[in-house]
């Protein structure tokens, strides 16, 4: 659902340069407009002869028309397959020949791309850009060799248990919301989808105004202004999305996938909360402690150290446009999973309960305040994904400058609240694993 297609590989030196790209000082972001309007965020660095562009539409799986879901999935694999007057050989014969790395993905709520390049190859690589942007081919040949690749994939991951666990997880959570259909689509909904489908989800959603860009690298102001009219400036200037309403999550739940496997995966949703709300950071470092990405969080040392139940278990929140969730995962054996429920419904209770200690609290702000810099901005494409996302979420380029005071301002409190608000629901839980053994008969006393 993310990308659909690996990245292009590219020369040895390209790659070099690539892996050297920012991870250094402060990540300056200054806000650009071009002379036709087109926003974006622009790191400018020199460091290496790179440029870096990603951008995203607002509106991707949740756009499919019903009975042609995986739209959004089948377009972004065809951008590369030919555009203007090149085809699909032609188009990325001359992408290697300009050196530059193209991809295209889309998850539930946009569509993405991207590209990297030398700087002196921009032109040529921006021209192709440019004409996959504004003028996708969608050929018939290409739509049916990288359908019947989409149905393959379909087809090898329907073997997988997993599969059915995902599809009933997303219909009990969402319900007949749009979040619960297939963003892959099905091998019937990909065998509906016509070239005219593909050009009028093109028209609807690629526009300037649900557009959100970002750049790094060895391009300054004036040029990277110039580069966004070339790029976006012919667009249309609104999109013609149908309309996505919030959806509140559907919690209490008791789902069971039966499946010989020899391990049990546990997943548990609770309440989420708004990437804007102003709770968010408490919930965040909350989050963190409880099952975040330090092995030093509650639910890793109860159920990986002191018990061995597990390799791992993790929580997480999820935002997205329309939901959000805390989500709570592990695998254990089969037959110990009821134990390794019972051992995280226990760490959730004492979390909602009493709260982090001080020592959790800053050990949490420490660890995400220094993994930042090394996840979100160690690189060119770092950089670009941190930027989109950030606009993605309507929050603005001085965010980078204020987390960390917004961090070190929460308290113990606060983080408290937060968990006595998103814990203390009965989650949504779901097993997959072999059925539970039948409990034994009652034999009646004589």
């Amino acid at each position: 659902m993310m990308f659909a297609r690996a990245l292009r590989p590219i020369f040895f030196v390209f790659a070099a340069l690539l892996l050297t790209a920012p991870a250094h000082a402060v990540v300056e972001f200054q806000e650009i407009t071009s002379s036709k309007g087109v926003d974006a965020w622009l790191v400018e660095d020199y460091s290496v002869p790179i440029i870096t562009i990603r951008f995203a539409f607002e509106g991707g799986a949740t756009q499919d028309p019903a009975g042609k879901e995986g739209l959004a999935d089948l377009i972004t694999a065809l951008f590369d397959e030919g555009a203007g007057d090149l085809d699909s050989e032609t188009f990325q014969i001359r992408l290697d020949d300009a050196g530059a790395e193209m991809a295209f993905g889309s998850d539930l709520d946009a569509v993405y791309g991207s590209m990297r390049m030398l700087a002196d190859q921009r032109d040529e690589a921006f021209g192709l850009l440019k004409l996959a942007i504004q003028e996708p081919r969608f050929d018939q040949d290409p739509i049916n060799r990288m359908r019947a690749q989409l149905v393959t994939g379909i087809v090898a991951a329907a073997k997988n248990p997993r599969t059915a666990a995902q599809k009933l997880w997303a219909q009990t959570i969402y319900g007949d919301h749009l979040y619960a259909r297939p963003a892959e689509g099905t091998a019937e909904t990909l065998a509906a989808i016509t070239a005219d489908d593909l050009r009028a989800f093109h028209r609807a959603v690629f526009a300037r105004e649900n557009l959100h860009v970002g750049i790094v690298g060895a391009i300054d102001a004036e040029t990277a202004k110039g580069v966004l009219d070339d790029l976006f400036g012919a667009l249309p200037e609104k999109p013609d999305l149908k309309p996505v309403p919030d959806v509140p999550l559907a919690l209490g739940k008791d789902l069971a996938v039966e499946y010989p496997l020899p391990q049990t995966t546990i997943y548990m949703a609770y309440p989420g909360v708004e990437r804007s709300d102003p709770q968010f950071l408490a919930a965040y470092l909350m989050t963190q402690i409880l099952g975040g990405d330090s092995m030093l969080s509650r639910l890793n040392e109860e159920v990986r150290e002191k018990r061995g139940l597990s390799y791992g278990a993790g929580a997480n929140l999820l935002n997205l446009k329309h939901a959000n969730a805390l989500v709570i995962g592990t695998s254990t054996n089969a037959d110990r999973a009821g134990e390794t429920l019972g051992v995280i419904k226990d760490v959730v209770a004492e979390m909602a309960e009493n709260g982090p200690t001080e020592q959790e609290l800053a050990a949490a702000k420490k660890y995400v305040i220094g993994s930042y810099a090394l996840n979100e901005l160690g690189s060119s494409s770092a950089i670009a994904n941190t930027m989109v996302g950030l606009q993605l979420r309507d929050m603005g380029a001085d965010y980078i400058t204020e987390r960390d005071a917004m961090i070190e301002a929460v308290t113990v409190a606060d983080v408290k609240a937060a968990a006595e608000e998103l814990l203390g629901t009965k989650p949504t839980t779901m097993l997959l694993g072999p059925a539970a053994p039948a409990a034994p008969p009652v034999v009646p006393k004589e």
